[in-house]
This record gives structure tokens, sequence and C-alpha cells, in this order.
């Protein structure tokens, strides 16, 4: 681990802690006492053997299960299955958030290293149940959801699961697949972050990691936010070989899964996993594209003129406007602003947030070696979620909290679908944060009277919203981009610049002028290497938001009691059925035009302030 200039950096936290207050560390013991517990050593072990153990068991048997009907042991098999399934994902959630709170710490990323390579051995044992589930004819499998109550309690997912089988592979190759993830995507994915978080930042005589480099570009001052973006090209330059290197690889290894699957397009699937049709998507992301001009161009040309310039660097996007507070906002304060908004759509709402800040579920500060970003991680019903943030004080850092509080709260409510059901698809995944974030706001806005300060959060709100809409659709095109071009060889850094340049200048328009060195910064951003297409769910859930919380606004009763069940359901129903009771269905081109007509209100709103 690399420190030129670690006194400066502590001298900086120490400064920022005392304006920011006490900000909470996580307590992982609710999963394991530490990392080398005894109950985990024991988890490990009991992991491995009931695997081998369930395979022996049941291998080769579930057809014969499924014809017995009533009196066959299908459903004793999948509590059995859902049972590994929850041990396996505590053990590998614990190794996840450790790791996560310093990936820079040799004996942390041993120990993630080693469950991942441990548990991808036991979990090999259990790939078996899945593809032979999907190969039982579908009379015998309805005539065993039908007459065994055990195993009907896992129809959802055993439905879910047969939309897989299309794109199902003999055992043998998908255990092969399995496996060579560990030293395939697995690596390649552990470099990027390893990478990542060993960078350093050189602004204004400090040495910054990522996260405190990339908070620079919303100073008030533009020349540290030029600084910032400088210090963020050079070093991205100086790696930039590698990501390049990781990115190709990546790409090609999803290439070569999807075409032995037989997905026809490059992000079919991305689709399969997050249960939405393709229509959907291509409707969604050409909503988004023709509503530039009028969202994202027009309020660029709006804010250039707001700081006087004719157009803005690229490095002053996120710039505060003159009207913007600039305190820093203390935990305490974030932590009330959040609750308070919670609690008044629903106490519920916010008894369930305020246990991630009692019980220390929740992990703040910005560290050396800690994962950038931020993150709310379900682990297993059994336990609870724990929320990532590097927490600096800034406005946006409030509404992240709000926003992984949102995915915090569903998580806990969908817990009680079990291990296999409580997950969501991404799309849907994104609503309840999305949703927290705009209570937030909301709450906010109609406590402000100060024409100004109204202003800035409305300025403030529409950039949040371009930067989830329109920025990560943008992402979305340059992934196509790549994924597309990659089939017909490797890509160099300088192709991957210029398509990241081409949807950048598409989407932010005219009003912004991309300097050099911005031909690098797609290099960062992690969605690309861990979850490709990942980005086009913010878009989604931004919209659906949008039109869920107009139904809101217009409903007399009984909003917030269908709003919990949608996230009780976890990964139960389709979007189509969780919609269904607001009145509203993603399926027609219409609903993106509403949900997109909200961000152009509140534009509109500014243009009646200025």
């Amino acid at each position: 681990m690399r420190w030129n200039s670690g006194q400066d950096m502590q001298a900086t936290a120490a400064k920022g802690s005392a304006a920011l207050g006490e900000l909470p560390e996580w307590d992982l013991t609710d999963l394991y006492a530490s990392m080398d517990a005894p109950e985990l050593a024991r988890d490990m072990a009991k992991a491995s053997a009931d695997a081998v153990a369930f395979e022996t068991r049941w291998k080769g048997t579930l057809a014969v299960e499924a014809e017995r009907g009533a009196s066959g042991k299908l459903g004793e098999a999948m509590q059995a299955y859902e049972a590994l399934e929850e041990l396996v994902g505590r053990i590998v959630s614990y190794a996840g958030l450790v790791y996560s709170g310093d990936t820079s710490d040799p004996k942390r990323a041993k120990l993630y290293g080693d469950i991942q390579e441990k548990m991808t051995d036991a979990s090999a044992h259990l790939l078996f149940f899945a593809l032979e589930l999907n190969l039982v004819d579908d009379a015998l499998i309805f005539k065993a959801l039908d007459t065994d109550p055990a195993f009907g309690h896992y129809r959802p997912w055993v439905l879910d699961l047969r939309m897989d089988k299309p794109y199902q592979l003999e055992d043998r190759v998908e255990q092969l697949f399995h496996e060579k993830s560990i030293t395939g995507r697995g690596a390649w994915n552990r470099l990027f972050d390893e990478t990542m978080t060993d960078l350093r930042f050189e602004i204004g005589g400090e040495e910054l990691t990522l996260e405190p480099a990339l908070n620079r570009l919303q100073d008030p001052d533009g020349d540290v936010r030029r600084a910032a973006s400088e210090a963020l090209a050079a070093t991205f330059r100086k790696n930039i070989r590698t990501f390049t290197l990781i990115t190709n690889t990546l790409a090609k290894d999803k290439e070569i899964s999807d075409r032995w699957r037989g997905f026809q397009d490059i992000a079919d699937s991305r689709h399969l996993a997050n249960r939405v049709e393709r229509e959907v998507v291509d409707a969604l992301a050409a909503a988004v594209r023709d509503a530039y001009p009028r969202l994202s161009h027009r309020y660029y040309k709006m804010k250039a003129k707001w700081l006087g310039m004719d157009v803005m660097n690229h490095w002053d996007r996120n710039a505060p406007l003159p009207e913007t507070p600039q305190a820093t906002i203390g935990w305490g304060e974030a932590k009330d602003t959040v609750l308070t908004a919670y609690g008044d759509f629903s106490p519920q709402m916010a008894d369930i947030a305020r246990k991630f800040f009692d019980k220390r579920w929740i992990d703040a500060p910005v560290r050396p070696g800690k994962a950038p970003g931020a993150f709310a991680h379900p682990t297993v019903p059994s336990a609870h979620p724990y929320v990532l943030l590097n927490y600096m004080g800034k406005p946006r850092d409030v509404m992240t909290l709000a926003h992984e509080l949102g995915h915090g709260v569903h998580q806990v409510l969908a817990a009680g679908q079990g291990p296999l059901m409580a997950s969501t698809p991404l799309t849907l995944a994104e609503t309840a944060s999305v949703f927290g974030e705009m209570l937030t706001f909301r709450s906010l806005l109609e406590r402000t009277t100060d024409k100004r300060e109204r202003k800035a959060m409305l300025a403030q709100k529409v950039e949040d919203m371009i930067n989830t809409v329109v920025r990560q659709i943008a992402f979305y095109e340059f992934e196509r981009k790549v994924h597309s071009e990659r089939k017909n060889g490797e890509l160099t850094s300088d192709q991957l610049g210029q398509f990241w340049l081409e949807v950048q200048a598409e989407s932010l328009g005219p009003a912004i002028k991309l300097r050099d060195g911005y031909e690098v910064f797609w290099a960062y951003i992690p969605h690309f290497i861990h979850s490709p297409f990942y980005v086009y769910a913010y878009a989604f859930g931004d919209c659906l938001v949008n039109s869920l919380y107009a139904v809101y606004q217009n409903a007399e009763r009984g909003f917030q009691d269908k709003y919990f069940e949608m996230l009780r359901a976890g990964g139960t129903k389709h979007h189509r059925e969780l919609l269904k009771p607001f009145g509203l269905d993603a399926a027609d081109p219409a609903f993106w035009q509403k949900g997109l007509a909200v961000i152009g209100s509140l534009i509109d709103e500014l243009e009646a302030l200025d």
C-alpha cells in the first residue's frame, strides 16, 4: 500500500470529521464475529459437506419425484437447496463486506479470494439442481406444483427458472463455466477493484483516492474543478492500458457465453436476468434519447448562463449554483432529514430505516482502501442488509443515503420471501431506492420558502434525475457500441475513448464542451465491469418512480399499503403484476413519456424562477 502523503490525508479527514460528526462504521458480527471466527470456519466446512451430500441424494431423481406428485419429495429437495443457498450466501456476503471495507488489506483480500474459491467449489455441487429441474417435462412440473404444497410454495421461483431453459447448456459445460468464473470474470473484476482502489490523484498538493477526487468536481471554485478533472484524467491515462485490457477481456468473455447460450442481442442476457422484455428497454432508451434536447440540452444551456459562461467545460457539469448553500451537512442532520421524509410517508418505513442507524448496519466514512461509491447489500434473510457509503457532507451524499436506505427497506421487507425468492430484478430493485430519494427531495422542497434556495434545490434534483436517466442511457449506448464492436476484434483505448465522447456529446448537448482528458473517464465506471448493461435499470427505476409518485400524490388512501405489498413481493412477481394495482404498465410506450415529463416540468419551473 502506497502512502506518499498520509499526514495530509489524515489532516483532511480530521477536519472533515469535525464538521460531519461521528460517522458510523458497520458491525458485521450479526454475520460472523471476525475473520478468524470458528463459526465461519465451521460454516464453510458445513457448506462444502452438505453440498456434496445434497448432490449425492438428489441428482438424477427429480423427474421421478415430480411424477410422484403429492407423494414425491420435490418440496423436501427445494427446502434443502434453499437452506444451502442461505448458508453459502451468508459466508460470501460476509467476505464481500469485509473486503469492501478495505480492498487494499492483503489479509481481507486473501479471505475474500479463498472464500470465493471454496464456495464456488461447493456450489458446483448444487448446479445440477436447477439444470435438472428445468429438464423435467412441463406437465410433470405443474402436476408437482399443484399437488405438493411444499414444492408449490416455490412456484414463482420454479416458473421464473424455466425462463432460463432455452439458454441452458449441458451439465458439464455449465459446471465448467461456473468453476472457471473464479479465474475468469471473477479475477478480472477483482483486478479492476484493486487497481481502482490503489489509484491516487494529486490535486492541490494532496494525494486523494477516487471518491474525494470526484467530489472536487462539485467544488464551487472552477479552478479546483479543473484541477480535479485534469488529475483524474492524468491518472486514468497512466492506467488506461490496464482498463482497456480488462474491458476487452470481459466483453469477449460475455460474447463467448452469449454465443454458447444462444442469446441474439448483446443485452438479452441482462434483459432475461431483469425479467424485462427487450422491447420495453428499447422503448425506454428511444424515449430518453428523443428527450435529450428538451431535458439535458435545455437544462445545461440554462446552467451555463447561471454560471456566467457561454458554454460549460465537462468539469463544470456538476458545479454548484451560486445559490447553493456550501455548508457541510453533518451526519446527524442527514439522518434526521431522511428519517423525517420517510416518516411523513409512512411511520413503518421510517422505523425500518432507523434500524440501520441504531444497529450499525451502515458504514459511512471515507477510508483509504475502502470500496468507492455506495451500495446496499441484502446479505441473507436470516440476517439483514448492510449499507456502504462514502459520506462527505454534500447534498448529493444525503440523497445517496436516502437512495441506499430505500434499497435497505426494500430488502428488509422482501426477506420474508426467503433466500430464493427475496431477490428483485434490477429494474424493480431501483424503484424503492429512487422513491426514497423522491420522498426526501419533496419533503425538503415543501419546507423551503426562500426563492434562491428553492432554485438551488430544484436544480440539484434536475441534475440528479439527468444523471439517473439521461446519463445512464448514455452509458447503456456506450456499452452497446463497445460490445457490438468487440465482436470484430480487440478495441484500442482510442476507440473506447471515441465511443465515450460520441455518446456523451449526444446526451449532454452543445452547452457542454468536452475538453482534452475526458475521453478516458469511461475507465472508472464499475458497472461496465461488474454488471454489463446494468445501467438502464436506473433510468427504468427513475421513470417508473416519477409515474408512481404522481399516483401517490393523487391517491386518496391506500397507496402506502399497495407500495409495501409491492416491496414485500421481492422476486415473486413480474413488473406487469407489480404495477397493475397502481394503474401503470411499463410495456405501454406512453409510460416512459409520463416519467420524462416530470423531469421536464421541473425544468419548466426553473425557467419560471429564472
